[in-house]
């Protein structure tokens, strides 16, 4: 696949729209922030506006490897392993860290989408997608993450908001 100059997530389709010079190529289910949209830190919700990828972690581990303060932990996510610790807010295979690019809505201040740890991640393949449940990151398939993954340059564009993806856009694929 081609590399993405733009990402945009929509908060109404829980769906995350890949564009290349102006045309999607792809289209993935996703589940963003249980709490709705939001930016205040300790939230839980998905912020909201024009964002960049900052960082890319996880590059070569295996799927379903288990991430911790954006380390991995040499795990790798299980039946068993989700027994043993039931609480855990599962950050699986790879990690796409987005900063905010406006002020004072998701940048500086009580509002930093960075500061906050916002991420694209994988997500256990249990989990619906479609549905909001996480607690402000965007959660994908851990397979769509990983052919995702390749395909967004740090620096890549990532628009996040309510508004459905153009029928335009969410014909074409």
């Amino acid at each position: 696949m081609r590399t993405l100059d733009f990402l945009h997530i929509s908060l109404a389709d829980q769906r995350l729209y890949g564009f290349a010079d102006g045309q999607l190529l792809l289209r993935l289910p996703v589940s963003t922030a249980r709490n709705g949209p939001g930016e205040l830190n300790g939230s839980g919700c998905t912020p909201r506006g024009l964002h960049r990828v900052r960082a890319k972690i996880g590059e070569g581990l295996p799927t379903g490897a288990v991430l911790r303060g954006r380390r991995w932990t040499g795990e790798v996510w299980s039946p068993v392993l989700a027994e043993q610790f039931p609480d855990r807010d599962w950050i699986l295979t790879r990690i796409i860290w987005l900063s905010g690019c406006e002020p004072g809505r998701n940048l500086l201040g009580e509002v930093d989408t960075f500061r906050r740890y916002i991420y694209l991640h994988g997500t256990p393949d249990t989990e619906p997608m479609g549905v909001p449940r996480s607690h402000g990151c965007v959660r994908l398939r851990n397979a769509d993450l990983l052919a995702l993954f390749p395909c967004v340059p740090v620096h890549c564009a990532v628009q996040i908001d309510e508004a459905a993806c153009p029928l335009w856009a969410a014909a074409s694929l």
